[in-house]
Parts: structure tokens; C-alpha cells; sequence
């Protein structure tokens, strides 16, 4: 189905559809032993610091049961760790998982396409060295927060190529392992490349990012077929009719149907016009319908009660102050815009949506 003709009532319709699915998998008996067997068997905790396109999915790129790499999105990729609420959501998250005797690697990522840099990141106006110089930037400021003697906190910077899905793994000296040059007959030799690539990563954690590894390799090895089917469509111009602000958007893995804000920059709206911007553009070229398109806030909270009240108020305060930039800035998209304000059961990754305020 073509959700991007339909009309906006039947896309808002479709989206939340998407999300209960996503939540009732989730919390389903099965997944939730996969989980946890998994993490008995690899309990290094995996954050992902990605772009907000729709076509970066490490978990289905890697295999990895759903809900176990904790995501930080945000659009074009662009982060700094000293913006505060970033700053104090990653130092919270290492915390937490340290506390529980666990290492943390944090995958630094940068995207483009070997087909045609047109297909890499806009946010870096498809300068794929730019954005590459930005995650080495990010894993120094993770080194200065956590240390860089990486014996409990490891800042991988890896590549994501979006032809085939493949990572590329920068290592230490300089090398990088490319997935996409492997094949299934070179699983056996992961091991030695990983700790020759990564000799200051502790044992614990390159044996914990295996299986993310093997993985990409059998996930590369389906792209590869639905390729020669004719099943994959590389070039996908914009069609993105949605503006997502805030966390919990990990159902929202289809490409060119959202944009993704991360509420971490301290200029919200210049991430918020940028986005704004596109979906105009979309509009006037016809991509997509001109009857509207959707602004979702969502907050995960863990706890009912206070932590859930808390998070009730930053996602109203975040979609009111992305709809007064956006009528602001863009008055006639600010006519069109359906705001939809939510918060996300993070236990059971459960979007309820809550009622605007009389």
C-alpha cells in the first residue's frame, strides 16, 4: 500500500496502527524470552547514535532482537554532547546500565550510498567525509565524559551503507572492515579481524558485538537477493509527510515517511524549520498530498504516577512550541498541520496518545 497518497486522516490512522503493532510484538511472551536469553548470553548494553532516516534500522540490519539497542536519533545525525538534556540522557543511560555490572558500547554513526551520494546524508549535504569527521568528533566528547581508557565505555564510530544495508567498522589504527567485502564463508575469521581492528575494546564487548556482526553478514547476503529480484528500490526521492518530535519513534522504520527531531539541541527550532522546509517542498512538488501533514511529540516515561505526569507536559510543551515555529515560519504548512501529542510506555514501548487540553 501507498500510505503517502492517502488522505491525512487514513495516514494518522495507518501511523498509530503501525505502533500498536509494533508495541503488541514487542511485549509478546516470545519476545520478551528472546530478550532476555539474548542478554544472558551478551550483556553489553548497545546505544546507537544514528540519523533520523527511516532507512537506518541496525536492529533488522544486524539480526538483533527488537528493543535491545537503544537508539538516539535525531535529524541529519548531528549531535554534541554538551547539550544538556543529551549530556544527561546518555550519562543516565550508562549509569543505569553500569550499575548493573554491565559495559556499554555506543555506535557513532554516519550513512551514505555507494550507488550515488545523492542517496547519503542531507544533513551534511551528502559530504560523507563531513559526516564522518562529525562522529569522531562525537566519540572524543563520549572519551571526555566516560574516559578514553575504554574499559567500561567504548564510542564505535561505524559507517552504514544504505544500498545494502552493510556496516563498516572503523578500527582503532586507522582500518576500517567493511561487511559488504565478507561473505558467509568468512564468519570464522571475525573474531581475529575484530581484535586486530579493535585491540583496546575489552574481550567482553567485541564478543558482544559478534553477533551484530554475523548479522549484517546474512542480512547483506538478503539485500543482495532482493536486488537481483528487482524487490529493493534504491532511489526513493523525499516523501516524508510527518514531523516527529521528541523519543520513542523506534516503529518508525519506513523510509521517506518521517522526520525525526531528537529533543537534544538547545535550538529546537532550527531543526524544526529545516524540517518544516522539506515537507513544504514535498507539498508544492507534489510528493505527497497537500491536505496535510502530521506533527507527533511523544515522551517515553518508565514509572506511572509522577515519571508519567512529567512527560504528559514535555511533549505538550514540545509539539506547542514546534507548531508556534512552524506557523511562525511557514504559515500556510501551519494551516495544514494535524498535532497529534503522546507519550511512550518505554517498558512496554506502548504510544498513548493524550488529550490536548481544553
Amino acid at each position: 500500500m501507498d500510505i503517502h497518497a492517502k488522505p491525512i486522516g487514513e495516514r494518522i490512522d495507518w501511523l498509530f496502527g503501525l505502533a500498536d503493532r509494533h508495541a503488541a510484538i514487542f511485549r509478546s511472551p516470545e519476545a520478551w524470552l528472546t530478550r532476555e536469553r539474548y542478554l544472558a548470553a551478551h550483556p553489553t548494553a548497545i546505544a546507537v547514535l544514528k540519523c533520523m532516516d527511516g532507512r537506518i534500522n541496525i536492529p533488522v540490519a544486524t539480526n538483533t532482537p527488537v528493543g535491545l539497542l537503544m537508539p538516539f536519533r535525531n535529524l541529519g545525525g548531528i549531535f554534541d554532547l554538551g547539550w544538556p538534556h543529551l549530556g544527561e540522557v546518555l550519562a543516565h543511560h550508562v549509569q543505569r546500565v553500569v550499575s548493573a555490572g554491565r559495559h556499554v558500547v555506543f555506535l557513532v554513526t554516519y550513512h551514505y550510498s555507494k550507488g550515488d551520494p545523492r542517496r547519503g546524508c542531507a544533513g551534511f549535504a551528502y559530504d560523507t567525509a563531513a559526516a564522518i569527521a562529525h562522529t569522531y568528533e562525537i566519540r572524543r566528547q563520549v572519551e571526555h565524559i566516560f574516559g578514553s581508557d575504554h574499559g567500561t565505555v567504548y564510542p564505535l564510530v561505524c559507517g552504514f551503507e544504505t544500498d545494502e544495508d552493510a556496516l563498516v567498522v572503523h578500527g582503532t589504527g586507522g582500518d576500517k572492515l567493511h561487511l559488504a567485502t565478507l561473505t558467509a564463508a568468512d564468519r570464522p575469521t571475525l573474531p581475529l579481524r575484530l581484535a586486530a581492528l579493535l585491540p583496546d575494546m575489552p574481550e567482553r564487548m567485541r564478543d558482544d558485538l559478534l553477533p551484530l556482526l554475523y548479522g549484517n553478514l546474512e542480512h547483506i547476503e538478503g539485500v543482495r537477493a532482493q536486488i537481483r529480484a528487482g524487490e529493493r528500490l534504491l532511489d526513493i526521492e523525499h516523501r516524508e509527510w510527518m514531523i516527529c518530535l521528541g523519543r520513542g519513534f523506534d516503529f518508525l522504520h519506513t523510509p521517506n515517511v518521517a522526520l525525526i527531531i531528537g529533543p537534544y539541541s538547545p535550538n529546537l527550532d532550527v531543526p524544526i524549520r529545516k524540517a518544516a522546509a522539506i515537507i513544504e517542498a514535498n507539498m508544492e512538488r507534489g510528493r505527497i498530498p497537500d491536505d496535510g501533514f502530521l506533527l507527533l511529540a511523544s515522551v517515553p516515561y518508565d514509572e506511572i504516577g509522577v515519571d508519567r505526569a512529567r512527560a504528559e507536559l514535555k511533549s505538550r510543551f514540545l509539539s506547542t512550541f514546534a507548531a508556534d515555529v512552524i506557523r511562525a515560519e511557514f504559515p500556510r504548512l501551519g494551516e495544514q498541520m494535524s498535532i497529534r501529542t503522546a507519550v511512550l510506555d518505554w517498558r512496554s514501548r506502548t504510544l498513548e496518545a493524550i488529550a490536548e487540553k481544553e
